[in-house]
């Protein structure tokens, strides 16, 4: 197949949501959907030992949360289908956003009951920025929750999509009947307990089996469609494409209720991989030259081997395993024996992989986030920072026989985003990040995955900014000035640690020479 084909069969998404709105669940049920997984796993129950497929380290299957990006990978009529499941947790945004640069849609969850939550907004407004296409899939149709309509009106108002409905709801709760398809015009009805959906051919709803079919529910479901289809144009493919129309789906993920019609769809208008900007140039897919770009990495994602995975999405060109690739930062070239795909935690070899796809290599410690392979073209992604932390603490060995354990653990973490690592003026080595469950998630991960324990100091601090100035007298003047509140970050850069907000706004003030930087990106 050449390489304009595979290209167009590509559909690379992210899942992103707030926490609790079924996100994970719905990933899982994709994947079913798709014959990728045979079993839907729960995503928090105690009495089911199988827990969702794209949760698969130990701590997300304990508290039934998603705290990494996986890749899952499955073939759908004919498309290649890369699912990734982003955590929908603030404290693990950074990865999110990181991941939404590796994706070309997104579909963002809702849950019926509690409508756009912050997490949502946040993590959309970055979408918007990036003009990435957008579906939503409102969620949990079996429970009783908010008015339809007025949920559109919430998305467009706080999330600022123009949203289309493509699917319509028959009651909710107990009520819930299930959904018209106005995309293809067909009733789907819903069954609690069964597996599969009813689904009725309608042309008209005037048909007397719609009153056979939903009884006093008919007249109602017909007067909202003449709504409906009164206010809103017809899908536009380009507008959705383009990031200026967002499909919405509604349904029931735990049930797998409404999926099948999101999926169809999204497998239909869903875009394929598309151009993306380098600081030299920008890249289109169908050239012959290979690029890609490493968006995530992941310790141990078997425990057993401590094997390090650097997740790359191939941007142009083909990816050749066994073939020499320039790693642009250092200036080397690399072979991969054994690259990978995924589906979560399983890998299979892969000889070739094409835009969009998301391969894993094998990584000694060679990839940081933000690296980017070529076939000797010197280009430079961008788009992936780290973001200013807000909370600190200063991490200590809790056990003098595991010191190199704890050092390499902490180190592996640092790489892969998780949070930031900055040693101070006197040598002690501080933790930032930008919520504290991250902490508790380096403590779990650093006592299971490498035998280490740590012990956390508490350190008041305000925010950690990076600094740089185009007058190296002043720089050397305000590290001079501040020298108990200077460190270094994991790359040997100068990072400010201000304990007040008043205190950063002075240093500012005095220092106007001085850059004040709140991202890595600079």
């Amino acid at each position: 197949m050449s390489l304009e084909k595979e290209i167009q069969r590509r559909r690379t998404f992210a899942i992103i949501a707030h926490p609790d709105a079924g996100k994970t669940t719905l990933t899982e049920k994709l994947l079913l959907f798709g014959g990728a997984i045979q079993v839907a796993g729960a995503v928090k129950s105690n009495k089911i030992k199988k827990t969702a497929t794209s949760d698969f380290m130990e701590i997300e299957k304990q508290r039934g949360i998603s705290v990494a990006t996986s890749v899952m990978g499955f073939e759908y009529k004919g498309l290649k289908i890369n699912i990734l499941d982003t955590p929908g947790h603030q404290d693990f945004a950074e990865d999110t956003y990181r991941t939404l640069t590796a994706v070309d849609s997104v579909i963002v969850v809702i849950d019926v009951a509690k409508g756009v939550e912050p997490q949502t907004e946040k993590l959309v407004q970055v979408c918007r920025m990036r003009e990435t296409p957008i579906i939503v899939f409102i969620n949990k149709l079996d429970r009783v929750g908010k008015d339809a309509f007025d949920l559109l009106d919430e998305v467009e108002e706080k999330l600022g999509l123009h949203v289309l409905p493509l699917t319509w709801p028959i009651g909710m709760g107990k009520d819930f009947k299930g959904v018209y398809n106005l995309y293809q015009r067909g009733l789907v009805l819903y069954e609690p307990n069964s597996k599969m959906s009813n689904k009725v051919e309608i042309t008209n709803l005037q048909d007397p089996i719609v009153n056979k079919l939903l009884y006093r529910q008919a007249d109602t479901l017909r007067e909202e469609v003449d709504l409906i289809t009164g206010v809103y144009e017809p899908l536009n493919v380009s507008e959705y494409q383009a990031g200026a129309l967002s499909p919405v789906f509604f349904g029931s993920a735990v049930n797998n209720f409404g999926v099948a019609e999101l999926l169809d769809c999204f497998a239909e208008i869903a875009p394929c991989p598309k151009s993306t900007a380098t600081a030299e140039r920008v890249v289109a897919p169908n050239e012959e030259r290979f690029s890609g770009f490493v968006f995530k990495i992941h310790a141990n994602m078997d425990p057993k081997h401590r094997d390090r995975i650097a997740f790359m999405r191939v941007n142009s060109g083909v990816f050749l395993r066994g073939n020499p690739y320039l790693h642009v930062r250092s200036g080397k070239r690399l072979r991969f024996a054994n690259p990978t795909a995924f589906m979560a935690d399983k890998k299979d070899v892969v000889d070739e992989a094409f835009p969009g796809d998301i391969v894993g290599l094998h990584d000694t410690g060679t990839f940081v986030i933000g690296d980017t392979l070529t076939d000797g073209e010197m280009l430079h992604f961008k788009g992936m920072p780290s973001f200013s932390p807000e909370l600190f603490k200063y991490v200590e060995n809790g056990d003098p026989m595991k010191s190199k354990q704890l050092w390499k653990g902490v180190d592996q973490l640092m790489d892969e985003g998780v949070a930031q690592l900055f040693t101070t003026s006197s040598g002690r080595k501080v933790i930032g990040t930008v919520g504290q469950l991250q902490f508790e998630v380096i403590e779990y991960r650093l006592k299971h995955e490498y035998g280490a324990t740590c012990i956390w100091e508490p350190l008041s601090m305000y925010k950690a900014c990076w600094i740089t100035s185009d007058y190296p007298a002043k720089l050397v003047e305000f590290k001079r000035l501040n020298a108990q509140y200077m460190a270094t970050d994991k790359h040997g850069r100068d990072v400010y640690l201000a304990n007040s907000e008043f205190r950063l706004q002075m240093e500012r003030k005095n220092f106007s020479e001085v850059n004040f930087h709140f991202t890595s990106e600079f």
